[in-house]
């Protein structure tokens, strides 16, 4: 049964909150006006929540203006229309982009295409903890730079890259710089002025919002950010994004944010300190290594494994108990070994021995134990076929 077992892929996907669930019903059935609608109440109460929402998730991530929030169908559109959109855009100044090795798919299969567009694309190797080299960033700026794409924290570890240093060296080379804040959102505080990000993705789904809805940040400065839309049709979103608004969709992401504001200090505490514990209870393991332990990381992911032991393999001795994962739930489908753990270690066998487990909201403070537990059987199963 489902419910005897515990979820341990917050990463991936987060269950909706009921209170986001109840702000969203209304906008199903009573409410069900379209917000392009003007002409009467039922597409004035719908825009009027579509308004709602966007001043909820600027204020989360410190925007000044809501208008700067652009609404899409998820976090992989916002990339698309981000990456694709400043390209298009900016071919007088240039055709090249810097990002990393250990970006989300979503950025490096954006890139790729960009490629075979004609642009040049640099992607940055990071160290053993994950981390960029900002003299390396700096080095590889050149005059026909038109973007720096930087995730701000790595859906596979965790690890929090230095994102206003970054920013502040794209500024110094007027260049845009661009953050996939998608695990950071509702984690770790982000500030887009204070930051300095241009351009900000991120997606619902992963604060207890639901699927199928994100958003891109494009700040507002004189002269204006110019992309370029990627889908045409009736100039939605202030000509960014066609496409009638996913009303219920959009009002649930706005509550999800509002309570991730709310909560935050408090949330990223409370599972700051519950990783820890789950890592003394790993640890006790023999042969338990865990990745990139000395620099910054968002509270609520943990990268580790056992020498000599397949992470799927693993995972299916655990699956009785525990739901985790041994990477990207967007890559799952491929038997590949994991692109950021390879770009960090430069080994196959760490690779595919890595697991993910990742925490949220509604992890029991007793998980450890439960964690423990488990893998304390499964690792004396395998051992008997080792």
């Amino acid at each position: 049964m489902l419910n005897d077992v515990l979820y341990l892929d917050y990463a991936a996907t987060t269950p909706t909150d009921s209170r986001v669930v109840d702000a969203m019903l209304p906008y199903f059935t009573t409410k069900f006006g379209n917000p392009a609608s003007r002409t009467h109440d039922y597409g004035n109460e719908a825009k009027e929540a579509v308004k709602n929402a966007r001043e909820q998730i600027a204020d989360l991530i410190g925007a000044k203006q809501p208008e700067e929030v652009i609404f899409t169908s998820g976090a992989t559109e916002a990339i698309n229309l981000a990456i694709k959109g400043i390209y298009e855009n900016y071919q007088d100044k240039g055709n090249h982009i810097i990002t990393t090795k250990t970006e989300h798919k979503a950025v490096l299969d954006t890139c790729a295409y960009l490629e075979k567009q004609g642009a040049k694309i640099t992607y940055l190797p990071v160290d053993q903890d994950g981390l960029i080299n900002l003299n390396e960033l700096e080095a590889s700026i050149t005059p026909e730079t038109v973007l720096i794409s930087v995730i701000y924290v790595n859906n596979e570890t965790g690890v929090v890259q230095p994102i206003k240093d970054i920013a502040a060296i794209a500024a110094k080379h007027d260049v845009f710089f661009m953050t996939d804040a998608t695990q950071a959102l509702g984690k770790v505080p982000i500030d887009v002025n204070i930051d300095g990000i241009d351009l900000l993705t991120c997606s619902a789904h992963k604060i207890y919002g639901p699927n199928g809805v994100g958003a891109l940040y494009v700040k507002s400065k004189f002269p204006r950010i110019k992309v370029a839309p990627q889908i045409h049709g009736g100039g939605h979103e202030n000509g960014f994004r066609s496409g009638t608004l996913n009303t219920p969709a959009i009002v649930g992401f706005g509550q999800a944010a509002a309570i991730a504001k709310q909560v935050l200090t408090e949330e990223s505490s409370r599972l700051a300190a519950l990783r820890e514990s789950i890592k003394e209870k790993l640890s006790s393991f023999p042969n338990c290594v865990f990745h990139a332990e000395k620099v910054p990381k968002a509270p609520h992911v943990i990268s580790f494994y056992f020498k000599g032991l397949d992470a799927e393999a693993m995972i299916i001795q655990l699956r009785e108990k525990l739901a985790l994962s041994n990477g990207s739930a967007c890559t799952s489908k491929e038997v590949l070994p994991s692109h950021v753990i390879m770009a960090m270690n430069h080994d196959e066998d760490i690779a595919y021995c890595t697991l993910r487990l990742s925490i949220g909201r509604f992890t029991p403070n007793d998980a450890a134990e439960k964690i423990y537990q488990a893998f304390d059987v499964a690792l004396k199963e395998m051992a008997n076929f080792v």
